[in-house]
């Protein structure tokens, strides 16, 4: 099922590609913004992590990209399967995992370069679940991101060792996985929908994420989070649901509606750039040198899974022989 809804909608983006220039400016300046909007979110959710544990936090974002927009934003023309897969993979899942691993002490110059591992799930699950078979590029790309990510558990064992320091990566991956499955279940919704699918996709989210937190850290932490709240975290919730929500993600939809991914996706290399220097600004964070050349590794993974298929065909035709400038000697 989930299949054939996937290749429908691949077929009736085909068609609209087909009549789509090159990106404009105007495009390239609005890709450029959600780069950065993202970035700078992982500083958002480091303030509101200093006094609302993590899935509250979650569940606090969520409720606010949801409503009160749901009141006057159509439901967009997808199934509720897809929208809760939507909800519970690439939001809650996804970003339940961050914000803990984040509580748990990954540092925040880390997490956006940790989390584009999704890149490795993302092929890993459309190869199970629709049958595509990964080219070479991208299982090259893939496996330098994993290499990239053994570089950097390698530096983070030099500043605490044992699984203490591993744990938070662990669970930043996880956050990189869950985003990878709902890449793949997210494909099979309309390219025309950014809005709609945000807001209707959060609606999942709040519940699950308290019910969590309920469970993990009890009724009277959570009691003291809701009576306690600060502008930390009202700031972070303001931020992380409007800007890197709503905004982010309706662009971001918009334009992959618009444009074929390959146009569009380098953009998100640059969100790990910009987190970084975020935190090495604000917060003072100072990777060590393995962090630092893992990070380096991992996005050179995602780039060259996400563009070396596009630059190995631009060099195959610049070498290829052009017969009408260069006639052939028959001997």
């Amino acid at each position: 099922m989930l299949r054939n809804e996937v290749q429908h909608a691949e077929l009736v983006l085909h068609d609209r590609l087909a009549q789509t220039g090159p990106v404009t400016v105007k495009d390239r300046l609005a890709a450029l913004l959600v780069a950065v909007l993202w970035g700078v979110n992982f500083l958002a959710i480091d303030l509101g992590l200093q006094d609302t544990p993590p899935l509250v936090l979650v569940a606090l974002r969520f409720v606010f990209v949801a409503f009160p927009l749901i009141l006057f934003v159509q439901k967009p023309p997808v199934s509720w399967k897809v929208l809760i897969g939507i909800g519970l993979f690439q939001s809650a899942g996804q970003f339940g995992c961050l914000f803990t691993a984040m509580a748990m002490g990954l540092p925040t110059a880390l997490a956006p370069v940790v989390l584009q591992i999704q890149m490795v799930f993302t092929i890993l699950f459309a190869a199970i679940l629709l049958g595509e078979r990964p080219t070479r590029t991208q299982l090259v790309g893939a496996g330098i991101g994993v290499a990239g990510i053994v570089v950097v558990a390698v530096g983070r064992l030099q500043d605490a060792p044992g699984f203490v320091a591993l744990l938070p990566l662990l669970v930043c991956v996880a956050g990189g996985l869950s985003w990878g499955i709902g890449n793949v279940i997210a494909r099979s919704a309309p390219a025309g929908g950014g809005l709609g699918i945000v807001v209707w996709s959060a609606t999942v989210v709040p519940l699950p994420m308290l019910a969590l937190s309920l469970l993990l850290d009890g009724p009277a932490v959570i009691g003291e989070a809701f009576t306690s709240l600060g502008w930390q975290t009202a700031v972070a919730v303001a931020y992380t649901a409007i800007a890197a929500s709503l905004v982010g993600y309706s662009i971001w939809n918009r334009l992959l509606g618009k444009y074929p991914a390959a146009a569009v996706a380098p953009f998100t290399l640059l969100v790990p750039p910009v987190g970084i220097l975020a935190a090495v600004l604000v917060l003072g964070e100072e990777p060590n040198a393995l962090e630092l050349i893992g990070s380096a590794v991992l996005v050179a993974g995602v780039a060259w899974s996400t563009l070396g298929g596009r630059l190995l065909a631009r060099r195959a035709a610049a070498s290829a022989p052009v017969a009408s400038k260069e006639p052939t000697l028959v001997e």
